[in-house]
């Protein structure tokens, strides 16, 4: 067992991986942490991406036999007018006792079609992705509010999700096979956005595990995916003819008809065939909650070197619903859209589907109102609550550009639409051209607009407005697609990009030999005559660090008891580049090893060697007794509170 007193301190020598300067780990506090062998190699020969989005999620696949295939999943059952079922809404239904009952297209009609006080006693779910970039304090307690006001365990809800995926994926493939395909035959890919924090990251992988897709013992049959890059993965092997051709919508709608195309004789040449070794280029990916941008170099070799570490924000296209649900406020009252909202849960849904056909339609050449179906359960509760028509009060509201339609149609201007999109895309384009900025960045001439949100026609335009007098703006036909279909390259494939880069500084803690003047004195502790600076941040990879896939960083340190016979590794992280001691401010204990040194044959010779693996999307974190050869492997852990 271990004892109290016992410290590490680096060994005086010299390696390529190894510092020299003098270390220590502090006390040895009650053991814990991981100890695991590694996985056996993968056996799959399917690899399944699932784009879990905000608005809408999806899956594809590829056999390895031939992996230049990709395979969209079957059309979705149900779906809106105008509006592709390539994917389904992220959408989930519980039953009154909490069991899962449908997903997708299923949940939201299901839910629609329910009796008014019926639906109170369902929990329902939608565009619960948010809710892993905005939290502060994510753990495996956070709990998501349905849309009767229950409150669920957001870890149940999102491995119900999972779980929905797996078993469709699973069926589907079964039926195109000869024989049934179990979970084992599959590496499975879900995708992030680049801009999440780390715990967000390792939420998404914990819900995998608790639905089956993989598990602790094996978890490399489990890839995450930062979403620019699968989408850089993809758009690099594109044709000319996959573009969406730029469309000038200052012209007439009679003029559009005619689009300036390239020519059919150069519909075959990939983007890639004017790429080479150094060309640089940006990745804006445009989704249902945020916008991630990911600026990658392309190497000699076809793979990809992060150059800028991701960026972005907030301002997916759920940032347009709520500036139609801020106008619904200015016209109606909070008081109503608050009350409507929790009394008529249903009837909410009903709504922002309405709005949502319309938000896909709205182009910068549409020159009629849009028209946006009120429920008859709007009117009416607002006639209830107000003692007057919904017509009074957009007539009272007074904007020329928002109107009533006598068939119960709130009619918006194609400037009063605009409007709603006004906010998000001018956030988009400042952080485009505030990155562009960058003396670093100065070579990039191409961007690749991606993600469900850039669909929008709006937001093409505005994009390519925007740059296209500085760089070439390419835009897939299956915009919405591109990360689904990478995510599977990128399965088939994951040493494509080569280089990231950190998002975090990562270290551990020791301790130093007290330095006067450079330690604080509360610092100093004393042990066997010797002055110790404890809690030291010792530091192994800093903050927007390029790190090579599969590189390791090592340190070694040495007893300095003699009779010490384990210890716990304190693992460390923070989102400052400099760092000195593990209670700075900011700092986070995201990890732990237990590492048993039952030898102690060789005293304070002995060395203890700590090795994380970065490069990956994850990180890995092993320790190594020398001398009796006892291994500790551990991941970096976000959720433990």
């Amino acid at each position: 067992m271990a004892t109290s007193g016992q410290f590490y301190e680096r060994p005086e020598e010299s390696s390529t991986v190894t510092n020299t300067r003098h270390n220590g780990f502090p006390p040895v506090p009650t053991p814990g942490g991981t100890i695991s062998t590694r996985p056996d190699p993968d056996k799959h020969f399917v690899v399944a991406a699932i784009d879990f989005g905000t608005t809408y999620s999806g899956y594809a696949f590829a056999f390895l036999r031939d992996s230049d295939s990709v395979h969209m999943m079957r059309k979705w059952e149900g779906g809106d007018p105008g509006v592709t079922n390539m994917k389904t809404p992220t959408s989930l239904l519980l039953k009154p006792n909490g069991e899962f009952h449908s997903f997708g297209f299923s949940a939201r009609d299901f839910y629609h079609d329910l009796e008014e006080s019926e639906a109170k006693k369902w929990s329902y779910f939608e565009k619960f992705k948010m809710t892993l970039h905005s939290s502060q304090d994510l753990h495996k307690g956070v709990e998501l509010t349905a849309a009767n006001g229950k409150k669920t365990l957001a870890l149940t809800v999102f491995s119900h999700a999972l779980r929905f995926f797996k078993d469709h994926c699973l069926q589907e493939l079964s039926d195109q096979s000869s024989t049934r395909i179990v979970n084992d035959d599959i590496r499975w890919v879900i995708t992030v956005p680049a801009i999440w924090r780390q715990p967000a990251k390792q939420f998404m992988r914990q819900a995998a595990y608790d639905a089956g897709l993989a598990s602790l013992a094996n978890p490399s049959q489990l890839l995450i995916a930062l979403e620019p890059e699968a989408a850089s993965i993809y758009c690099r092997k594109l044709k000319l003819r996959e573009l969406v051709p730029e469309e000038d919508y200052s012209q007439s709608t009679s003029q559009l008809k005619s689009l300036r195309r390239v020519s059919n004789t150069s519909f075959g040449v990939p983007v890639s065939a004017e790429f080479k070794a150094g060309t640089r280029y940006i990745v804006v990916d445009c989704g249902g909650g945020t916008v991630d941008l990911t600026v990658h170099e392309l190497e000699g070799a076809g793979t990809l070197k992060e150059l800028y570490k991701a960026s972005g924000g907030a301002w997916g296209a759920v940032g347009v619903d709520r500036e139609f649900e801020n106008l619904l406020i200015k016209i109606f009252g909070i008081d109503f859209v608050v009350s409507f909202k929790n009394t008529k849960p249903a009837g909410w849904v009903d709504l922002m589907i309405a709005f949502e056909a319309k938000k896909r339609t709205a182009n910068p050449a549409k020159a009629t109102p849009l028209n946006i179906s009120l429920p008859f359960s709007f009117i009416e509760h607002y006639q209830k609550l107000k003692g007057h028509s919904v017509e009074t009060a957009i007539k009272k509201y007074g904007n020329k550009d928002i109107r009533w339609s006598s068939q119960g149609m709130l009619r918006l201007s194609p400037a009063a639409m605009h409007a709603l999109f006004e906010p998000v895309t001018h956030d988009i384009v400042r952080h485009i051209a505030d990155l562009l900025r960058k003396p670093e960045l100065d070579s990039v001439k191409l961007l690749f607009l991606v993600g469900g949100f850039a669909e929008s026609p709006l937001l093409q335009n505005e994009i390519r407005r925007s740059f296209s007098g500085e760089m070439r703006v390419i835009i897939p036909q299956d915009v919405g697609l591109t990360i689904l279909k990478g995510a599977v390259m990128f399965g088939l494939d994951p040493t494509v990009v080569r280089v990231r880069r950190s998002a975090l500084t990562y270290g551990v803690g020791v301790l130093n030999r007290f330095l006067p003047g450079k330690h604080q004195p509360e610092k100093r502790i004393k042990k066997d005559g010797v002055e110790w600076c404890t809690d030291i941040f010792d530091t192994f990879v800093t903050v927007d660090q390029s790190i090579a896939m599969g590189e390791k960083v090592t340190r070694r340190y040495t007893p300095a008891k003699s009779y010490q016979t384990s210890t716990v590794i304190g693992i460390y992280s923070s989102e400052k580049e400099h760092v000195l001691y593990t209670t700075d401010p900011g700092v986070r204990r995201t990890g732990e090893l237990y590492l048993e040194m039952p030898d102690t044959t060789g005293g304070k010779s002995r060395e203890l060697e700590i090795t994380m693996m970065f490069g990956d999307t994850e990180i890995k974190v092993e320790a190594t007794d020398l001398t009796s050869g006892t291994v500790a492997q551990s991941a970096i852990d976000f959720l433990n509170k």
